[in-house]
């Protein structure tokens, strides 16, 4: 297979003083990352700072993409531990990593992954407070694009825990198809229908990825917004695999480690940030607490 081409870029966006993404190319490892930190300044840069060299170091000595994340999950923890950074920062990751025609995503986070191929499907699943919400059937996609807790996340590199649950897809990389990596700066501001109009009309890669972060800043721009675009080259081929594993799977796509099969605990101390995304969990759990309460004392 030929070189990979690609395309990234990242905006501090119109609202922030600040970026706290952070993104890699490694395409001599065929590594691409984008980190989204949180925290607040002289945190969140410094957590999405740390997953990102990990990872690839990582990578670089040999490691697979799920244990590099977990050792970026670790590495977080033990800088703020250290003075590093501050207490209670945290970062989402979305990661790709291609090995011949194969190709690896994983994440933790609500940072995503797309894949194009004439149309665009995600191919990640978002670790939120509203993805959860329409997992149940209590609110539906149209609501969720507008939900005001919809920046809220259920896991977190840098969450108080030994380890978190690292999500993945796998694949075949085909004639023609594109892997999209972005922060949630692009999807908050851009709806799905949009980007895949932007992929439509075409141009190289780097060309791409610049009007897709101008789109999100013509939308408003409120957050940090980073994207990476990875293209096949002329010599793939193939068909891609047939799914495994979730009954939630987009079609031809091996899903391991899905939340639906397994307990999400992943919960971060909202005390320590002002930042909505550290909210994670906690509130819903009590919400849900007092709700029982209520239900017991009327029966």
């Amino acid at each position: 297979m030929t070189e990979l081409l690609f395309g990234s870029g990242s905006d501090i966006g119109h609202r922030s003083n600040n970026n706290e993404d952070s993104f890699c190319a490694a395409p001599e490892l065929g590594l691409w990352l984008i980190a989204d930190g949180m925290g607040g300044h002289e945190a969140g840069e410094v957590a999405s700072a740390i997953v990102s060299e990990t990872i690839v170091e990582a990578v670089r000595s040999g490691v697979n993409l799920i244990d590099a994340i977990q050792q970026a999950h670790s590495a977080v923890i033990a800088a703020s531990q250290h003075g590093q950074g501050a207490l209670g920062m945290g970062s989402t990751v979305v990661a790709l990593q291609i090995k011949s025609d194969e190709f690896e995503v994983a994440w933790v986070g609500d940072s995503r992954a797309y894949l194009w191929n004439g149309e665009l499907r995600q191919i990640s699943r978002d670790h939120s407070y509203v993805q959860k919400l329409l997992d149940s059937g209590a609110i539906t996609e149209e609501e969720a694009l507008h939900h005001p807790n919809r920046n809220i996340i259920t896991q977190s590199l840098g969450a108080d825990l030994d380890e978190v649950i690292v999500d993945n897809v796998t694949g075949q990389l085909c004639q023609g198809q594109k892997v999209l990596l972005c922060s949630d700066g692009l999807n908050d501001e851009v709806q799905d229908s949009e980007i895949a109009a932007i992929l439509q009309e075409g141009g190289d890669e780097q060309t791409i990825v610049n009007n897709l972060i101008n789109s999100a800043l013509t939308h408003g721009g409120k957050d940090n917004v980073s994207v990476i675009l990875v293209s096949s080259p002329g010599d793939a081929f193939g068909e891609l695999q047939g799914t495994t594993g979730s009954t939630q799977d987009v079609e031809g796509i091996s899903r391991e480690g899905s939340t639906e099969n397994s307990t999400d605990n992943s919960t971060v101390n909202p005390g320590r940030s002002n930042n909505p995304k550290l909210w994670i969990g906690v509130s819903f759990s009590i919400i849900s607490l007092i709700v029982i309460i209520f239900i017991i004392l009327l029966f």
